[in-house]
């Protein structure tokens, strides 16, 4: 969904206007003269300039950080400028040096193919898809014979590519350097050459690899392209970049709520950060709101929940906005746990709110749970009678999140985790066999069953491998099971009895 945040008055913007625009949040600007005589160019022939953004498809989701420069890109769009989208599919089997100690282990073809397909999704969500050109730029590197890259790599110096920062860390370090990386600066500089790019944009981290592509625009006698650089944006935690791996991240397909919450938990200081890289408001009035915070004349909450409407609106409709508004609002009377808590693996499967309860470990028993009438027990955000938890049947489904509360405070976000415990037959009156389940530690038994019953099976949660190593030890014996769960297990761990 493309959403247009900016009137159509942009257009009608002086040069000194459209450059005060494009720089906001910009850090480096290479050179500003040069964007202006090309700005004023464009102006007077109605010819759009090419504006460059490229991406190597290493990973298959874009989050927020990541759209801090494309935001760059449609603030060009938007003056009626061309992005070009540069998906770099050859490049990304290289593997981008930049800000790496270590050597990146390159991605294969397929790989690159596919998260390539996901971005050219995602990006859209922010990009005009009908005046965006999206290229790859195997289009042109695919074509190179061996004698094509001995003449790109004769257009610059080995002295010009190791001044990269990256490469004289690891030379003092005594750290390996492939010959493979020296020829991603030159391959992502050609791609320059290749678009005849007027401006190229990337994060900060880039600059050393932009200014390679300006320089070989000269090589090639064509008019050097303007840089322009944009911070790398920290993550929720308010310390860290933003990072998938970090768990600090906003991606940009997360629910409208999510988005919203995340946003309402960073820190207050960084959110001037994000209203500046991540929204269309005039720096002036980002300034002014500020002040207005400062001296308490706006309500701190009251500016971050404009941020957050702001931010999830270029992501989502208004009324999934408005929902997530009133979401929030609602999580926050009713002391719904809404921010970041602890992960847990359960058994994927129909089960009741109850025994999730158990299972996870927010409870000891069902007895008890249905003691405290007056829990407070939420399950992906509605309200569960404690009376009706036993009764009230959920479908976990692999790898899927739920998110479950128990009374003010505790919650935890439980993942679908399929398994199957297979049993090992043993030698007990008491006991018909039992299996264990090494990732989510639990335990099942299998009770004989006496004259007058059937098989009863138990769950045992958060048993530790060495007590079931020591159980299954007793097997071949055939004598001291019953002794042995009596003694280390049947009370030891919170348990729920298993009906099919």
């Amino acid at each position: 969904m493309f959403v247009q945040n900016i009137h159509l008055t942009l257009k009608l913007m002086t040069i000194d206007e459209q450059i005060e625009f494009i720089k906001k949040g910009a850090v480096d600007l290479i050179r500003e003269e040069d964007l202006r005589k090309k700005l004023e160019r464009s102006a007077k022939t109605g010819k759009p300039l090419r504006v460059k953004l490229g991406a190597d498809p290493t990973a298959p989701d874009i989050h927020i950080g990541h759209t801090v420069v494309i935001r760059k890109l449609r603030a060009f769009q938007d003056l009626g400028h061309t992005a070009i989208f540069l998906i770099g599919d050859f490049t990304g089997m290289i593997g981008d040096p930049s800000g790496k100690n270590a050597t990146r282990p390159p991605l294969s073809r397929e790989e690159v193919l596919v998260n390539a397909e996901t971005y050219k999704t995602q990006i859209f969500k922010l990009l005009d898809p009908e005046k965006t050109e999206i290229r790859f730029n195997s289009e042109w590197m695919d074509k190179f014979a061996a004698a094509d890259f001995v003449k790109l790599c004769s257009r610059v110096t080995v002295k010009q590519i190791l001044e990269r920062e990256d490469f004289k860390k690891r030379l003092r370090e005594e750290r390996p350097i492939s010959l493979h990386e020296l020829l991603y600066p030159l391959t992502q500089g050609y791609d320059s050459v290749a678009l005849e790019a007027d401006i190229e944009l990337g994060g900060t981290d880039q600059l050393f690899n932009l200014k390679v592509g300006r320089d070989l625009q000269r090589e090639y006698e064509q008019e050097p392209q303007v840089i322009l650089t944009t911070p790398l944006l920290e993550g929720v935690d308010g310390v860290n970049k933003m990072s998938k791996s970090l768990n600090n991240y906003i991606g940009i397909d997360e629910s409208a709520s999510e988005m919203y919450r995340k946003i309402m938990d960073i820190p207050d200081s960084l959110m001037w950060k994000y209203y500046e890289l991540l929204t269309d408001l005039p720096v002036q009035q980002i300034n002014r709101l500020k002040v207005a915070v400062e001296k308490e004349i706006e309500d701190v909450r009251t500016a971050k929940k404009e941020l957050a409407r702001r931010i999830v609106g270029d992501f989502h409709s208004l009324e999934e906005t408005d929902k997530a508004d009133k979401f929030y609002e609602e999580s926050s009377r009713l002391k719904i746990v809404i921010g970041q808590v602890p992960k847990k693996k359960v058994r994927a499967r129909k089960n009741t709110v109850a025994n999730l309860l158990v299972e996870s470990g927010l409870v000891e028993s069902i007895n008890k749970l249905v003691k405290n009438s007056e829990a407070k027990i939420v399950f992906e955000g509605e309200m569960i009678n404690p009376l009706l938890a036993k009764e009230y049947s959920v479908d976990i489904k692999p790898d899927e999140i739920y998110r479950l509360q128990y009374g003010n405070k505790k919650a935890f976000d439980l993942i679908g985790t399929d398994i199957l415990i297979s049993h090992n037959n043993c030698v007990s009156e008491a006991i018909h066999s039992f299996g264990y389940d090494h990732e989510l530690q639990i335990l099942e038994v299998a009770f004989a069953p006496n004259s007058s019953s059937t098989i009863k099976r138990y769950e045992y949660y958060n048993v530790p491998k060495k007590i079931f190593d020591e159980f299954i030890k007793l097997i071949p014996e055939e004598k001291g099971i019953g002794a042995f769960f009596n003694k280390k297990i049947r009370n030891s761990f919170k348990n729920l009895e298993i009906k099919d």
